[in-house]
């Protein structure tokens, strides 16, 4: 189970950090994904990193690349999104997912690939 925390209400051109934790133990490593769904739309991978690698390779979706910094902190075990310059358009629930993985290189932000959920938290700007 993961556990997200950080979203609100927010003006465009603003900024918010999302945090995500696992709510007990867990053994990696991990594929990291941060995913949003807006009302009526499909729900969108962000952002994803993978804890194999000294560089932990990241990737981002074209409409948040240059805003949006995915991180995580291994001694806290708790995975990031540092949003910045943010538009109306990125008003949506935000979840962290995670699942395991075996081999280094980017993680796919296909959604259907992760097993782990947290239960989301609202990003709201106006």
């Amino acid at each position: 189970q993961l556990v997200e925390s950080g979203g609100g209400s927010v003006q465009a051109g603003g900024s918010l950090r999302l945090s995500c934790a696992p709510s007990g133990y867990t053994v990696g490593p991990y594929c990291w994904g941060w995913f949003r769904q807006a009302p009526g739309n499909e729900r969108e991978g962000v952002s994803s990193m993978n804890d194999i690698g000294g560089d932990k390779p990241t990737a981002y979706a074209d409409s948040v690349k240059g805003r949006f910094t995915i991180s995580k902190d291994n001694a806290k075990n708790a995975l990031y999104l540092q949003m910045n310059s943010l538009k109306p358009e990125d008003t949506a629930m935000y979840y962290c997912a995670a699942f395991r993985v075996v081999t280094p290189g980017s993680c796919t932000r296909d959604h259907t690939a992760y097993d782990y959920w947290g239960q989301g938290t609202q990003v709201t700007v106006s």
